[in-house]
């Protein structure tokens, strides 16, 4: 929050002594504790018993009319394009249309209702917590109470583990070190005092050092303090304030099916217009004409669209739960398919939160690599090839040795109790099958760890030799331990340290350090200041599973992918430079950087930065800001508090489902249940086939429409007989927004959609190339219905046969119409004949009931049909399968054109290298990466 929330009424509670607070809030306790709940929590006693504030969803049942009207999206151009057909039907008598238009505007709205609420449950269920207790002294008595209860004024006692139930000044506390990552981003946790602390100039939380934010975590130590603030008095009720404040920025799908809907009203009143003028120019009456041209613009209009979009949508919602993902609005599965920039969390989404040894260097020059992950007994130590186990190897033992007994961390089944660090060194331990010599040990006496020192030791006796002197242990940073060490461990023997032996002890530091892992070292002795060095080990939090696979799929895509983290940027860069993220020619920037620049100029810079390092939640949102304004769709992924306000601002807000708060959930449009990086991979590949699906489906409704229209059109303005009769309009009509197109929204994701770029989210739907393939397949459509009409009709007298044949043409045509539309850039034969079952399903039924109305006697009645023969049929599928072939033709000339382009650009770019190479004499200039990015050339190779 820092500098993006108000100025803060906690600078009071920290700059003023305890019994300043205490006279103020002395006045507040006068009333009753149950007006007190009512004035600062706001909410009905027992209606819930989540972490103050509920900041869960609200119920479906809980909104107003509007907020109802707004999700079900009647505001939506399209639905109200819709919806004014259906008006204009009814006025027109033509309640057929009236009743379908309206049919499919009720499916839309309550498929859209029925999957948002269903995403809100699954987030209700995601979100629920235990209700937290806590120890509150009142009248002098310690009680267990609910954290609900708490108000202003109250005492509270916090212990190790403790989540804090309200935000409290602190007038009590022992060795205190609280984890606000929920709040602050920051993963260290933070020490806390007692003394009144200056009032900070930028409101940053860290400088309230004597107040524990609600929320977050006790790790370790113990303390007292009186409540100060509860619900939305408190800093999560601030930044939530915040975040309902931000509004969400529409989604590129919406802006797309907004200018769709536009585009169509403007062709529907085109073709109103035209048929109006070429009929007052034939010298029809214009009444009539005018009636005509209505209906043939109100069937335009593709009612099925919206339902298709809508289902896709779901089904695309329903794939995500699968895949671990809650998506709690539609919209946002496509919108990851344009989604370009992806600034993610290092810790614990990239990597894994999870502090673990990989790396030991012994006193006399050992290197030991550690494997596992996490905190558990799963790896092994390795030293020249050998396992290490036990006390097999003395040198490495006595380091294991001395970072488990200086050690106040616990594992247990598998959780950490304690400081991150520290559990490091006990799953390291645990690995050597080592971790039970804390237990060997007594304590004698403590000298705990703090900032100021930087080292940590304690001073023991062995349980089985008590009568034998106190062995001291210590662990910390190196220059600090060093100080107090006089001598190392060499083979077994103990030597003098010399200066040439520290500065090969400062040298594997400094290099451990520069490949991103934090060293600590360790020593023990009889005395602090007569210790023996006994080497160093390397920390880092290493990254998640498949993560630097996904990384490289998404890079390769054309996505960027920007790392922000409050780490150091030796390990920010190491961490990045493992999953892939950082090269050459990419930057770092800090947390200090950004705060000197505004948003225009971090929006020069940002392109080429992939690291932001020393960043807190505070920056994220100048960061947003500076991608969106080069006109980036962003995914940002965040698990805190302060997180929130970013979340919402971002295109697309993705929270952390284990670690993320319920303030982040709710400001987020997805969650993630299990904190994988990978899932944003499988929702982008998600997104993109939804996209493709929705433009196949217009492909095939547009195409289909345009061709029925033109025949009817020629007909009425030219005084042809009319090809169809009333009911078989009316069964094309149910085929164009029936089955076989609502079967194409449900195609299968093609595999290779991720390695495409992300979609421009100002392109419309209807681009030039979908617009020509439109056009193609309506020509061929309508020249070949007319030839059958033309070829029957030789006696210029309309029988049942000349409509059957005509009629079973254009639905043939259909049919084939629709199985070019499966894909816009692969054979029907690559993607698999059969692999969308429900489009064959659909295709067989369409073509079963053509059958039935061609030979079924009752339906010949109804449609006005005769039976035809088997040679007709051959005939008319050898025809009608020509829209199919020329759609095959048409992708394959473009997917050889795009070949020739790849082939021509790669032999230029391989001609220019070896060109430059031959004029040099030296090495080849590399300039491959400066083709493929875009960024400046050198000296030498720009000249060219």
């Amino acid at each position: 929050m820092d500098s993006l929330l108000p100025p803060s009424r906690f600078s009071y509670f920290k700059k003023y002594p305890l019994h300043a607070i205490r006279r103020y809030l002395s006045t507040l306790r006068n009333q009753r504790a149950e007006e007190q709940v009512a004035r600062f929590q706001k909410i009905p006693n027992g209606e819930n018993e989540t972490m103050i504030p509920v900041l869960t969803s609200k119920k479906a049942s809980e909104l107003p009319v509007s907020e109802v009207a707004s999700i079900l999206q009647f505001k939506n151009p399209l639905i109200m394009l819709l919806l004014a057909s259906a008006v204009i039907s009814v006025l027109m008598h033509q309640f057929d249309d009236a009743v379908s238009i309206t049919v499919a505007i009720l499916i839309v709205v309550t498929v859209a209702f029925v999957q948002e609420y269903r995403s809100e449950k699954s987030l209700e269920e995601l979100s629920k917590l235990v209700p937290p207790e806590c120890h509150c002294v009142r009248e002098g008595k310690l009680e267990h109470t609910l954290a609900r209860d708490l108000v202003p004024g109250d005492t509270v006692c916090l212990s190790v583990g403790d989540r804090v139930p309200a935000d409290l000044r602190l007038f009590e506390a022992v060795d205190l070190s609280i984890d606000e990552s929920s709040l602050t981003g920051e993963t260290t946790p933070c020490s806390k005092v007692t003394a009144p602390q200056p009032a900070a100039t930028n409101g940053d939380l860290a400088s309230r050092s004597n107040i524990a934010f609600m929320g977050t975590l006790v790790r370790c130590g113990k303390a007292k303090g009186v409540v100060i603030g509860t619900g939305e008095n408190s800093e999560f009720g601030e930044v939530f304030k915040m975040m309902q404040a931000e509004e969400a920025p529409k989604t590129p799908l919406q802006k797309s099916m907004d200018l769709l809907g536009k585009q169509l009203s403007f062709y529907s009143f085109g073709i109103i217009g035209i048929i109006m003028l070429v009929g007052w120019l034939l010298g029809k009456d214009i009444l009539e004409m005018f009636t005509i041209s209505v209906s043939l613009a109100v069937a335009a209009i593709p009612e099925g669209l919206p339902i298709v979009v809508t289902v896709t949508l779901a089904l695309g919602v329903m794939r995500m739960v699968k895949k671990r993902a809650i998506v709690k609005k539609l919209p946002i599965v496509e919108t990851l398919g344009c989604c370009n920039v992806i600034c993610s969390d290092k810790t614990g989404t990239l990597t894994k939160n999870e502090m673990t040894v990989t790396h030991i260097f012994t006193s006399d020059g050992l290197h030991a690599e550690v494997t596992g992950v996490g905190y558990n007994q799963f790896g092994e130590v390795i030293v020249d090839g050998d396992v290490v186990h036990g006390f097999y190897n003395p040198a490495v033992s006595r380091i294991v040795e001395a970072g488990c007994v200086c050690n106040d961390a616990v594992i247990r089944n598998n959780t950490l109790m304690g400081k991150p660090t520290e559990g490091a060194l006990i799953a390291l331990a645990m690995k050597m099958g080592l971790d039970g010599l804390q237990q060997d040990y007594i304590r004698k006496a403590e000298y705990p760890f703090s900032s100021e020192q930087k080292w940590m030791a304690v001073k023991c006796v062995h349980r089985t030799q008590q009568d034998r002197p106190e062995i001291c242990f210590m662990k910390g940073a190196y220059e600090q331990v060093i100080k107090y060490c006089t001598t190392y461990q060499s083979k077994g023997q103990t030597l003098t340290l010399t200066q040439q032996q520290r500065d090969v002890y400062q040298q594997e530091k400094a290099r451990m350090g520069s490949a991103g892992l934090r060293v600590l070292a360790l020593a023990s002795g009889p005395e602090l200041g007569q210790l023996t060095f006994l080497g160093l080990v390397g920390i880092i939090d290493p990254p998640r599973t498949g993560v630097k696979e996904a990384v490289t799929t998404l890079i390769a895509s054309g996505v960027s992918i920007k790392m922000i983290t409050g780490d150091s940027q030796e390990t920010a860069v190491a961490i990045a430079s493992r999953l892939g993220l950082y090269s050459k020619t990419s930057q770092s920037v800090s947390g200090e950087e950004i705060d000197a620049m505004d948003v225009q100029q971090l929006s020069q810079i940002v392109p080429k930065v992939a690291v932001f390092y020393r960043a807190s939640p505070r920056h994220k949102m100048k960061i947003i800001k500076s991608l969106q304004k080069n006109g980036s769709v962003v995914a940002m992924t965040g698990d805190g508090v302060n997180d929130a306000v970013a979340l919402k601002a971002a295109d697309i807000g993705v929270a952390m489902g284990q670690t993320g708060t319920d303030v982040c959930k709710e400001a987020a449009d997805m969650i993630l249940v299990d904190d994988d990086f990978q899932t944003i991979m499988s929702a982008i590949e998600e997104g993109k086939g939804i996209y493709n699906n929705i433009k196949n489906f217009v492909r095939f409704q547009l195409s289909t429409s345009i061709a029925a229209l033109t025949l009817i059109s020629l007909a009425t303005l030219m005084n042809f007989p009319n090809p169809l009769n009333a009911m078989q309009i009316l069964w094309i009509n149910i085929i164009m927004d029936g089955p076989p197109a609502q079967s194409l929204g449900v195609e299968p994701v093609d595999k290779d959609v991720i390695r495409k770029p992300p979609r421009n989210w100002k392109d419309s739907i209807l681009t030039k190339n979908l617009i020509l393939k439109i056009l193609v397949s309506s020509i061929i459509i309508v020249c070949g219905t007319l030839f059958v009409f033309w070829r029957e009709l030789r006696d210029n007298v309309i029988t049942p046969r000349d409509t059957t044949m005509t009629f079973t043409c254009f639905v043939f045509f259909d049919m084939f119409n629709a199985l070019s539309s499966r894909s816009q850039t692969k054979s029907v034969f690559e993607i698999g004949l059969c692999s969308n079952k429900m489009f064959c399903y659909a295709v067989l039924g369409s073509i079963m009931g053509q059958l039935l109305v061609i030979y079924f006697p009752p339906l010949q009645k109804v449609f006005q049909t005769e039976s035809l023969s088997i040679l007709d049929l051959l005939f008319l599928l050898g025809l009608t399968s020509s829209v199919c072939i020329v759609a095959e033709i048409i992708k394959k000339v473009e997917r050889s054109r795009e070949k020739i382009q790849k082939h021509v650009s790669s032999t230029s770019s391989s001609f220019l290298e070896v060109w430059l190479w031959q004029r040099s004499g030296q090495q080849l200039v590399e300039i491959q990466p400066h083709l493929e990015t875009g960024l400046p050339l050198t000296e030498d190779v720009s000249c060219v």
